[in-house]
């Protein structure tokens, strides 16, 4: 509940006229209790986990072109029926283990952390500079927390194993793993924010990008005109898709957004030897062609 009564409070208290924003966020949250408005990220979670995967799951169960010719493993299909069931098993995790620890968490991050929900709203350029960080912080760290789960045995067979049942993953399957892996890997998406405190628009942009970008990593599909290709060092489908291809055996592409992490520590070498034979076929067939 924001600490002022009227506009004109707010405004007195922060020395200057609100934005547009800023009176947006007073009327909504002015006089809702702190918890109440942090909960919205369990519905902000919800949101983007229901709806921004089905766009890719319409054009691979109509098979729509030119968009189906971009299938990474166009060998592999899957049903209706299991696309389904990979959410249904998705929302029982999202309710039983996300949706609760969003929840107990609000006396961590608002509390001792100290995400804000005050006026004023931040900057773009504090939200743009705080979201680079949490994105490199995340990268790191998950690189090295998911590159564990490989290399050890024990971790990959009873933890891991689970989010590799989708060797041509899909949108909804982005989020589909064993309980203690969403903990796990909870750690690197939560670390960014708890060194560097943001407002809480901020966080919930950051929830959402990561979920979308988690998303779009997994979807299967590689389409050449994306606009994440602007993005310097991102993996994408391509980079990822690879890891769930070569599967349990798999010691490449642990990154989860970005490529260097790959490259600096040498796991991409088999995405880039395949990369590289792919490349030779290709040219190789244009040459009987012409």
């Amino acid at each position: 509940m924001l600490p002022y009564a009227t506009l004109s409070e707010a405004e007195v208290a922060i020395g200057r006229n609100l934005t547009a924003a800023e009176t947006l966020w007073f009327n909504y949250t002015g006089k809702m209790p702190d918890l109440m408005v942090y909960c919205h990220t369990i519905a902000l979670l919800f949101c983007v986990y229901s709806l921004s995967p089905l766009p890719v799951v319409l054009i691979e169960l109509k098979r729509l072109n030119p968009f189906d010719s971009h299938k990474i493993q166009p060998k592999v299909r899957l049903s209706f029926k299991e696309m389904f069931r990979c959410y249904k098993d998705v929302m029982f995790l999202f309710f039983c283990i996300v949706g609760p620890l969003q929840f107990i968490s609000y006396p961590l991050f608002i509390k001792f952390v100290g995400i804000r929900m005050e006026l004023p709203l931040p900057s773009v350029w504090e939200v743009v500079a705080q979201l680079v960080v949490y994105f490199l912080i995340e990268d790191y760290t998950n690189y090295w927390l998911h590159r564990f789960l490989h290399v050890n045995r024990w971790g990959y067979e009873n933890i891991h194993r689970v989010h590799h049942e989708y060797e041509a993953p899909i949108g909804y399957a982005a989020p589909y793993a064993h309980w203690v892996e969403i903990l796990l890997l909870g750690v690197p998406t939560f670390l960014g924010p708890a060194i560097v405190p943001c407002h809480l628009i901020t966080f919930w942009l950051w929830i959402a990008l990561r979920q979308l970008e988690a998303i779009d990593t997994h979807k299967g599909y590689e389409f050449p005109w994306a606009i994440t290709k602007l993005i310097p060092f991102y993996g994408g489908a391509d980079h990822h898709d690879y890891h769930h291809y070569v599967g349990g055996q798999s010691h490449s592409n642990f990154a989860s957004v970005f490529t260097y992490c790959d490259f600096i520590y040498g796991t991409d070498k088999g995405y880039r030897y395949q990369k590289k034979m792919q490349k030779k076929l290709k040219e190789g067939s244009y040459k009987k062609s012409d």
